[in-house]
């Protein structure tokens, strides 16, 4: 009997339905296991593989920060691509990648298929 291999955990914090929605049918038709977060003070302490969250969200960038430097793993952060003070905040808090908006959902797919 061999078990199975559990997949990646993918957090979502996203306060934003329509963006929620695209992350989340997207991962459900690569099968990936996801748990959305709408409250970033309830980010810490979850246990994932990888965070994508919705940086113009108040308080989103300290949280998606403190849970990457707890966890070690990786934080993939969109944003609108004219919020330049948050896209430099996100920068200089060590998220991994910062994307615009229209750039996160045209590679989000290829984005869940990157090993971890």
């Amino acid at each position: 009997m061999t078990d199975a291999i559990p997949k990646p955990l993918l957090l979502v914090l996203v306060r934003d339905l329509m963006f929620c929605s695209k992350i989340t049918a997207t991962a459900s038709a690569a099968n990936i296991p996801f748990k959305v977060i709408r409250d970033p003070a309830k980010l810490a302490g979850e246990v994932g593989d990888r965070l994508m969250v919705d940086l113009n969200q108040p308080q989103a960038i300290d949280a998606a920060a403190q849970w990457r430097t707890a966890t070690g793993q990786p934080a993939i952060g969109f944003v609108s691509h004219v919020d330049v003070e948050a896209i430099a905040a996100a920068k200089a808090a060590g998220i991994d990648r910062v994307m615009a908006r229209s750039q996160f959902v045209q590679q989000l797919p290829m984005l869940l298929a990157e090993p971890i």
